[in-house]
C-alpha cells in the first residue's frame, strides 16, 4: 500500500503570541501525485497548515507543537527549512516577494548557484524549465516587469529547478486576470500529472481551481479540517456556503431554479452535468423574474479628458483616455495585467503626472492639488496591504488618519470603533497587525480609509484573500455607504463575481484605452471583449448557452435576484 508523501497525525499547533492553538487536532493524508485544494475563512488555520508543509513552522514562527507531521518521511521538528525545501517548492500569493535574481534566468538557477553545481548543469536544468514553462523569451527580463501570470511562471521554475515533488500555492489566484488564472489552473494540472508532482493548492476562489480537476477537497474552520472529500460530494451538501465560503456560481444558479442537487451527476464540472430536466427548469425560473429599471446617476463627479500617460511618452500606458464618473456610482474597472488601471488610479490620486488631458473633481481640477489635498475627497486603498500600515496595533492604524487631520480624541474613537465593528475588527482592535492573515491586514486598510469619509473610494482589488463572509461583510458596507452617502466607488478588480453582484457600470481597459463602458452582465457575455480583456466566461453564461437562454438576460436575472436576496 502507499505510504502517505504528508502526514499529519493529531497535530495542534499555538503561536507563541497566541492563547489558543490555531491547528486543532488535525488528521490528514496526502499521498504521491495526488492534487488537493485547502479551503477555509480567513482564520480558519490553512495558511498555517501551510507554514508547516514548508517548515516554516516551527522554524520562523515558533509556537507549541503537540501530535506529529512527517513531509516527505521527514518529521517538521526535526527538519530545516533547507531540508523541507529540498521536498517542498512553494509559490507565494505575491510572487515579487520570493525572486532574488535580476533577470529571469539568473532567478530560475538561484537555488543551483548556492548548491554550487556546475555551469553545464545550471544551463541544462535552466533550459529544461524554461521550455517546460515557457519563458524562453523571457529569461533577460527583469522578474519584476513581467506580468502576473509571467511572474508566477518564473516563481514555479525557481523552485521546480530543485526536483521538488511536493508544490505548495499559496492563493495562486490572488493577483491573476481572470485568463491567467484559468491558464494557470491548467498549466498546474499539466505539470502536475507530467512531473509526477503532489500538489497543494490554498486558494478562496473554489470555483477558479475546479477548473482543471482536484482529486480532494479539504475544508477547514476553526483550526479544524470539518471536510475531507471529493469535491463533487461537498458540493452537493452545501458546506461551502454554511461556512461562509463561495460556491461555484452555476451551483447556486441551480437552486434558484428548484433543483434537487441531489439529482445532479458531475456537480464538480460543469461541461459534464447532468440534471434532468434543466433546461426546462432553468427557461421556468427566467420566465418568473422581471428586471427592475437601473437606477440613473447624472450627477458628474469626476472628469477625465484626454488623458495621457507613460513612463517613456513615445510609450503611453494610458493613451487619450476620456471618461465620466458619475456620483453615487459603483463601478468596476476591469482589464488584463498591465493594461493601465493601476496607472489610471496613480493618475486620479496624484502619485503619478499626466504629459496631457485634463482632470476635474467636482467642478476643480485635480492637477492643480497635491497628493494631500485630493487625499480630502478621494480615498485610496492599495492591493498590498502591507504598503499601507505604518502603526503596529490595529486602533491606532485606523485612527492614524483622523489623528493627522486633528480630529479631538472623542469623535476618533466613536467612529473608528464603528468601523471596527463593521469590517469584524472590534475584538483584535488592540491586535498587532503582524499576527493577522492577509484578508485582515486588507480590511484593517479599508477601515483606515473609510473613517476618513472621503467623496470617491479607489479600491485595487479589494476582495483578494478575503473569504466569503468578510467579503460580503465588506461589500455590504460599501453598498450602504455607496447608496446611503452617495459615494462614488471604483473597484479595480480581476473578480468576475465581485463585479457581476456588486457593480452596476464595468469600464473595460485595454491597451490603455476604453474598449467597453456597460453593464456586467453586457460586458461579461460579450466573447469579443472577454478574449481582448483577458476575462473568463462566468459559469453562468456557459450553464446559459449550454440550455439555449440568452446569457446577457439569464445573467442579469440572476445577479438581480442575488442582490434581492442578500
Amino acid at each position: 500500500m502507499t505510504k502517505p508523501i504528508i502526514s499529519f497525525q493529531d497535530f495542534s499547533f499555538q503561536y507563541n503570541s497566541q492563547t489558543e492553538p490555531t491547528l486543532r487536532h488535525i488528521d490528514l493524508d496526502i499521498y504521491p501525485g495526488e492534487k488537493v485544494l485547502i479551503a477555509g475563512p480567513s482564520g480558519s488555520g490553512k495558511s498555517t497548515l501551510g507554514r508547516c508543509l514548508n517548515g516554516l513552522i516551527p522554524q520562523s514562527y515558533p509556537g507549541n507543537i503537540s501530535g506529529t507531521a512527517t513531509i516527505a518521511g521527514q518529521v517538521i521538528t526535526d527538519s530545516s527549512i533547507f531540508e523541507l525545501s529540498q521536498d517542498v517548492g512553494t509559490v507565494l500569493q505575491d510572487p515579487d516577494s520570493q525572486f532574488v535574481g535580476l533577470t529571469v534566468v539568473e532567478d530560475m538557477a538561484f537555488s543551483l548557484e548556492n548548491d554550487e553545481q556546475t555551469q553545464p548543469v545550471m544551463q541544462q536544468a535552466t533550459q529544461k524549465w524554461a521550455e517546460t514553462l515557457d519563458l524562453n523569451d523571457l529569461l533577460t527580463h527583469r522578474p519584476q516587469e513581467l506580468s502576473g501570470g509571467q511572474k508566477q511562471r518564473v516563481s514555479m521554475a525557481g523552485v521546480l529547478i530543485d526536483n521538488s515533488k511536493i508544490l505548495l500555492f499559496d492563493e495562486p489566484l490572488a493577483s491573476l486576470d481572470p485568463a491567467s488564472g484559468k491558464a494557470s489552473m491548467a498549466l498546474i494540472d499539466q505539470l502536475s500529472r507530467s512531473q509526477e508532482l503532489t500538489v497543494v493548492i490554498i486558494e478562496h476562489r473554489i470555483e477558479d481551481v475546479l477548473q482543471q480537476p482536484i482529486d480532494r477537497l479539504i475544508v477547514m474552520q476553526d483550526g479544524a479540517i470539518v471536510a475531507n472529500d471529493r469535491p463533487e460530494a461537498i458540493l452537493r451538501q452545501s458546506l461551502l456556503t454554511q461556512l461562509g465560503l463561495r460556491e461555484p456560481l452555476y451551483l447556486s444558479a441551480l437552486k434558484l431554479a428548484g433543483v434537487n442537487l441531489n439529482t445532479c451527476e458531475h456537480l464538480d464540472d460543469l461541461s459534464k452535468l447532468q440534471v434532468p430536466d434543466l433546461t426546462a427548469n432553468l427557461k421556468q425560473w427566467t420566465t418568473g423574474v422581471d428586471l427592475a429599471t437601473p437606477v440613473v446617476h447624472d450627477e458628474d463627479l469626476l472628469t477625465i479628458d484626454h488623458l495621457t500617460f507613460g513612463y517613456q511618452p513615445t510609450a503611453p500606458i494610458v493613451n487619450d483616455l476620456s471618461v465620466t464618473l458619475h456620483r453615487g456610482e459603483m463601478i468596476s474597472l476591469v482589464g488584463q495585467n498591465g493594461t493601465g488601471k493601476s496607472t489610471l488610479s496613480n493618475l486620479i490620486t496624484g502619485f503619478l503626472t499626466p504629459q496631457s488631458g485634463q482632470l476635474t473633481f467636482d467642478g476643480h481640477s485635480l492637477l492643480d492639488q497635491s497628493v494631500k489635498e485630493r487625499a480630502d475627497h478621494i480615498g485610496y486603498i492599495l492591493q498590498d496591504p502591507t504598503q499601507m500600515i505604518s502603526k503596529t496595533l490595529i486602533y491606532d492604524e485606523v485612527a492614524a488618519g483622523l489623528v493627522l487631520r486633528g480630529v479631538d480624541p472623542g469623535t476618533i474613537k466613536q467612529r473608528v470603533l464603528a468601523v471596527l465593528k463593521v469590517y469584524g475588527l472590534y475584538e483584535f482592535r488592540h491586535w498587532p497587525i503582524a499576527a493577522l492573515s492577509f484578508g485582515q491586514k486588507k480590511r484593517v486598510t479599508i477601515a483606515a480609509i473609510l473613517v476618513l469619509e472621503p467623496a470617491m473610494l479607489i479600491l485595487d482589488e479589494p476582495t483578494a484573500g478575503q473569504d466569503l463572509k468578510h467579503y460580503t461583510e465588506m461589500m455590504t458596507f460599501l453598498t450602504q455607504i455607496n447608496r446611503e452617502q452617495h459615494i462614488t466607488i471604483m473597484l479595480i478588480t480581476h473578480d468576475m463575481h465581485l463585479m457581476l453582484e456588486y457593480t452596476d457600470r464595468t469600464i473595460v481597459m485595454g491597451d490603455g484605452q476604453i474598449i467597453m463602458d456597460a453593464a456586467p452582465a453586457t460586458v461579461l457575455t460579450d466573447s469579443d471583449i472577454i478574449k481582448r480583456a483577458s476575462l473568463a466566461e462566468t459559469s453562468l453564461y456557459t450553464l446559459a448557452k449550454m440550455h439555449q437562454l440568452d446569457p446577457t438576460e439569464f445573467v442579469a436575472k440572476f445577479v438581480q435576484t442575488e442582490r434581492e436576496e442578500r
